[in-house]
């Protein structure tokens, strides 16, 4: 009997699964569907250059047709929910598509925490339009402002996409000579948080060194049209809200043996949940290791995919899963056109922000594009990023 695999999403991991499946399909009678609410893959941990240069569209998306063999069949799709008892996905337009084996890799979305007014007064930064909104609604402020009265962008959450996000807003600031404010506020104690202490000093030091304001240790509990207001009591005014204060998933899954945390599945270290035929990989999974659970970033996205991939054959073929141990290959953040790496692997320098760092910034970008897609597109993209 053949055996139909759905593949839910276009992410680092859903890209991944693809490619990995179509490599191994060649000998087990199974048909594989792709699909994603979009007809590309978006480059996530790039995003934060389309606030500066909404002209890199066309770079930071790579079309599912140059990712996919030609034979696999794609569907552009929403997914409504995942129900694993019936083994079928629904759709937001009404129809459905049924399943031997799913893997969902669909991702995260943004967390609002429950505090009042966030959800509708803020930009988000997961999406090729949430990063085109901020860059529209920065120019605009900026336009309406003067450098003896600037506009005030406020971005919520320090961890990687905040300081990023900032990072970005502050050199788009600095190019184009524009009245802004850029400021970095944070709940907890520390940028980064949960992070080498080191590591955070010396992006505390980039950023201010970048003009933005850094506040710590004072969580927003509210937010209006005009003003984001703390826990301390204090308030300040914004022209432009940007929140990047954490992730959620997406709540597709319906399985009664599924167990979910947060709207993420919980799954072991062979990415396969309590069901035997639903895989989840990427932000949409917790996973459980032995260590610490692996970060929700690209390295670990794509790393586990494989893995995952290679676990849906061995299941169909009634052979042992595989184990995923995640492989930290470092950290590269970007702020502006500068960056900081951190525990680089093979290299002896723990933190640092020489130019090496931007270099490895846009090899690590390079190198995924070169995987998923070509040569060609890889040349393009390390000359315009």
């Amino acid at each position: 009997m053949t055996e139909h695999i759905l593949v839910l999403g276009a992410g680092y991991a859903g890209s991944m699964v693809i490619q990995t499946l179509e490599e191994q399909l060649r000998d087990v009678d199974a048909q594989l569907t792709w699909i994603s609410k979009h007809d590309y893959h978006l480059m996530l941990h790039e995003i934060h250059r389309l606030i500066r240069n909404p002209g890199l569209r066309d770079i930071l998306t790579i079309p599912v047709e140059e990712i996919k063999r030609q034979g696999t069949p794609f569907e552009q799709q929403t997914v409504e929910k995942i129900r694993g008892k019936e083994r079928i996905v629904e759709f937001t337009d009404g129809t459905t598509m049924e399943f031997d084996y799913v893997v969902d890799c669909l991702g995260s979305q943004t967390a609002y925490y429950d505090i009042d007014g966030l959800r509708e007064h803020a930009l988000t930064l997961k999406s090729l339009d949430d990063a085109l909104a901020i860059h529209s609604e920065t120019t605009g402020a900026a336009a309406a402002a003067s450098l003896d009265e600037p506009a005030t962008v406020v971005v919520g959450g320090a961890g990687l996409s905040g300081i990023e996000g900032a990072g970005e807003l502050a050199e788009f600031r600095d190019q184009r000579n524009l009245p802004l404010d850029v400021r970095l506020v944070e709940a907890k104690d520390e940028i980064f948080p949960g992070q080498d202490h080191q590591f955070q000093g010396a992006l505390r030091q980039q950023l201010v060194d970048h003009e933005i304001n850094i506040s710590t240790g004072d969580p927003i509990v509210e937010v209006d049209d005009e003003s984001v207001h703390f826990n301390s009591g204090r308030s300040a005014d914004y022209d432009v809200l940007v929140w990047t204060g954490g992730v959620t998933g997406h709540r597709e899954l319906d399985d009664p043996e599924v167990e979910l945390e947060r709207g993420r599945t919980k799954v072991d270290d062979t990415l396969q949940s309590a069901d035997e035929r639903i895989f989840v990989v990427g932000d949409s999974a917790i996973v459980e290791l032995a260590e610490a659970p692996p970060p929700p970033t690209a390295q670990a996205a794509w790393q586990a995919a494989e893995v995952a991939a290679e676990n849906v054959i061995r299941t169909i073929r009634g052979q042992s899963l595989r184990h995923w141990t995640y492989e930290d290959m470092g950290t590269v953040v970007s702020i502006g056109d500068d960056a900081i790496a951190h525990e680089i692997k093979f290299v002896p320098v723990n933190t640092f922000d020489t130019a090496v760092a931007s270099y490895l910034k846009r090899a690590v970008t390079t190198r995924w594009v070169n995987k998923v897609s070509s040569r060609r597109r890889a040349a393009r993209t390390w000359q315009a990023i």
